[in-house]
């Protein structure tokens, strides 16, 4: 073909195309237009009617917000009447108190004029009638004083001087041995001042709610403390105090000092308090050797192991009868050394004896066994001489002494225990206590005659050979020790003996 007619109809063509294309371009805009009107229609009317329910239930829930105001408002509103009823009642019932008050602080006054009117006269009547008594003595009252307390000085100076020279004479008539144990038995009669130390378990709140604090909640930190410590803590409705007991002194010291630094501090968790309480058991481990050493340090005594050393020390927080045990121990050494000197006797063993002869009671242990056996076996473990054994051993006469230093030590501990005011036990009570161990043993059948020696410390029963036998007798001796242990309370322990012997008795006439 021609060129000159091929280019044209291929320009034609071309033009033809883009005529086509953009007909059809013009048509499908046109549709999509249409289409995206009709959609944007369909999209408002769907939001006007979310619009108008979203608006519903708004209206609704401030209506229901309104109602539960109103309601509370009302129930604020009574609350707040019988509030008021109430502080109406306090107010009218304080105002009848204070009328009271009034009515008897007016009649307490008059009381009072009367008692000073009568008090006046009675110093009247006083005085008049000493007036009368110098004058009919002849003398004033400070003159009759002088002259009464000079007679009874020379009286009882005559007497003192009429017991030392009888004394003295029958010291120089008899044996070196018999003035020995008149020394001694002049020794148990000494009575002098004692200072007496009570551990008191109570720890002092700035205020009730604390207590709270120290129950925390749901009870964990009294929980934390008590499982620490050892202890029972002991919250009640004593005003502003808490309560700790435990058997061990030790502990029960740990613990008062740790409630007290608690208290003081403010911060109270399980946290706190076992960081607390591990330091407050550092620092007492170091209190007890401190005064284990420095009581040891007092009396001179040396070479003693340092169990020995904290035994010592733990008996600072012991008490026996309101007798500090360390104080007791450290006074009866002294006395010991003293009347050791006086007769003669080994000084040293008697001083270390009378130290540790109540050691027993510083040991932790389970055991059943009383002080004095537990202070034996520790004595003799650590290579104690056999004299301080046998004197820590003999001092509650457990065993018989085996030598003078024992007897020493019993005499000291006895001079120490009952000078007055050293203990706290009356005499009523230990009789009493005498009394009950005797009717105990009487109560039962085929006992004769029953007593109570050694300070209630041994029972001696004397049962009807007859009626009793062996068999018979171990029994009884069980059932008084059970029926002892059940109803009585004691230091120590008690030992019952039980005696059935046959006599026979016949006259030659």
């Amino acid at each position: 073909m021609n060129i000159y007619v091929v280019i044209p109809l291929c320009l034609g063509s071309i033009i033809l195309g883009w005529l086509i294309r953009w007909t059809y371009a013009r048509f499908k805009l046109t549709s999509i237009e249409q289409k995206a009107i009709r959609l944007n229609q369909e999209a408002i009317k769907e939001a006007e009617a979310q619009s108008k329910e979203l608006l519903l239930e708004t209206r609704d829930l401030l209506l229901k917000e309104q109602q539960l105001q109103e309601r509370e408002a009302r129930e604020r509103r009574s609350e707040l009447q019988r509030t008021e009823q109430r502080l109406l009642k306090k107010e009218e019932n304080l105002e009848r108190k204070q009328t009271e008050l009034d009515a008897h602080t007016k009649v307490l006054s008059d009381k009072e004029a009367e008692c000073l009117i009568k008090e006046q006269t009675l110093n009247e009547m006083e005085q008049n009638w000493i007036a009368e008594l110098e004058k009919v003595a002849s003398m004033s009252k400070n003159e009759a004083k002088q002259i009464i307390i000079e007679t009874m000085e020379n009286d009882a100076k005559r007497d003192a001087q009429q017991s030392i020279n009888k004394i003295e004479q029958e010291a120089q008539l008899k044996a070196d041995r018999i003035a020995r144990d008149i020394i001694v038995t002049s020794i148990q009669r000494l009575a002098t001042d004692v200072s007496s130390e009570v551990t008191v378990a109570t720890v002092n709140l700035p205020g009730d709610e604390m207590k709270g604090r120290i129950i925390g909640r749901e009870g964990r930190n009294i929980r934390a403390l008590e499982t620490l410590t050892g202890v029972d803590v002991i919250i009640d409705d004593t005003p502003e105090a808490v309560v700790i007991s435990c058997f061990d002194p030790v502990r029960k010291e740990i613990a008062r000092v740790s409630l007290e630094r608690l208290v003081q501090d403010g911060r109270i968790h399980p946290a706190r308090i076992e960081e607390v309480v591990a330091k407050v058991t550092k620092e007492i481990d170091r209190v007890i050797l401190e005064e284990g050493e420095k009581v040891l340090f007092d009396l001179g005594i040396h070479n003693m192991s340092q169990e020995m050393v904290r035994a010592l020390g733990r008996l600072h927080f012991r008490t026996s009868y309101g007798q500090n045990v360390l104080s007791h121990a450290k006074e009866v050494a002294v006395l010991s050394g003293m009347v050791a000197g006086e007769l003669g006797a080994d000084r040293e063993i008697a001083r270390r004896g009378g130290l540790l002869h109540d050691i027993g009671k510083g040991i932790e242990t389970d055991s059943d066994a009383n002080h004095a056996e537990l202070g034996a076996d520790l004595a003799k473990r650590l290579g104690e001489d056999p004299r301080v054994i046998n004197a820590i051993l003999s001092h509650h006469n457990d065993v018989e002494p085996s030598c003078v230093e024992s007897v020493v030590v019993q005499i000291a501990d006895a001079i120490s225990a009952a000078r007055p005011g050293a203990r706290r036990e009356t005499l009523d009570n230990y009789i009493k206590r005498l009394e009950n161990l005797e009717e105990i043993a009487e109560s039962f059948e085929g006992v004769e005659k029953a007593f109570a020696i050694q300070a209630g410390r041994e029972l001696r029963i004397v049962v009807n050979n007859e009626s009793v036998s062996d068999d018979g007798a171990k029994e009884i001796a069980k059932g008084i020790a059970s029926r002892i242990e059940t109803e009585l309370r004691y230091p120590g322990r008690i030992k019952v003996t039980i005696i059935r012997e046959m006599r026979v008795v016949e006259y030659a006439r």
